[in-house]
């Protein structure tokens, strides 16, 4: 072997950490989990379709074990399969609530396919099961894969009603205490974030609560886990909000735009980038 590989290769190893489970194999996960969810046709080839899920299954059984007693795998893997079901349900209807709500959209298989806000929308549905189940690190795992492939960064903690609709949805934050409702569309740019960050909060309501059939606009920042947002409120465009408001209410800021001719304008400063 070259001397300069060995040397490399050595400089590697120099601080080995343990990592117990397959990152690429848990993302494959998603991928196989997200297709099946949405299979192309009802008479998509069955037996490639079995071979994936049980990829999918024994992948997910071999990480797991690695983190949990081997007793308790099985157990995980049965009850998040037992709610497959359910959870395709919840996201067909959250698929329809983007192309309800999406004047741009022209078909569910368009959303399912195309919309990130939507891939985002289903990781974390499969995140939360395992969250729900005291799962270590691959609920966190998969929300960052989401994070890392569109730009969309939900906790898995996060408790999202149905019917939910993240346009665009590019550089929206949704803290881990989060508890969003039913019939809630939030536009790109959007942080669901806490008022300070300190070790001591762990396990605490750090994040905001947003009531039903509530629309927040982009780049508005809602902080707190006191804070509440009230049923049928309307939050504008870069709000920063740190208090609770009433049902019905609408939050936005009033500002002042001065337009005015560039001819004769004599520029204070001349700089170049």
């Amino acid at each position: 072997m070259n001397k300069k590989i060995s040397e490399l290769i050595a400089q590697f190893n120099s601080r080995p950490i343990f990592l117990p489970i397959n990152k690429l194999e848990l993302e494959r996960v998603i991928e196989i989990l997200f297709s099946q969810l949405f299979p192309v046709s009802i008479s998509a080839n069955r037996s490639r379709c079995e071979l994936e899920l049980t990829d999918a299954y024994y992948t997910l059984y071999d990480n797991i074990s690695k983190l949990v007693e081997p007793e308790k795998s099985d157990k995980i893997i049965e009850e998040f399969f037992a709610k497959i079901s359910e959870i395709q349900n919840r996201l067909y209807k959250d698929a329809e609530t983007f192309l309800n709500n999406d004047p741009a959209a022209e078909s569910l298989e368009e959303v399912v396919l195309t919309y990130p806000g939507f891939f985002a929308l289903v990781t974390h549905r499969i995140a939360h099961e395992f969250y729900k189940l005291n799962v270590p690190i691959i609920p966190r795992l998969f929300s960052e894969y989401a994070h890392a492939k569109v730009g969309i960064d939900i906790h898995p903690g996060a408790q999202i009603g149905d019917n939910f609709f993240l346009d665009h949805g590019t550089g929206t934050v949704i803290g881990e205490t989060c508890i969003i409702g039913d019939n809630v569309k939030i536009y790109q740019g959007v942080t669901l974030g806490a008022l300070y960050v300190t070790k001591d909060l762990t396990k605490t309501k750090r994040h905001p609560t947003v009531e039903d059939n509530v629309v927040i606009y982009a780049g508005a920042t809602i902080l707190g886990g006191e804070t509440v947002i009230g049923h049928d409120s309307t939050i504008g465009g870069n709000v920063w909000l740190t208090h609770s408001v009433a049902p019905y209410t609408l939050a936005y800021y009033s500002s002042e735009m001065k337009i005015k001719t560039i001819k004769d304008f004599r520029e204070p400063i001349n700089y170049v980038i």
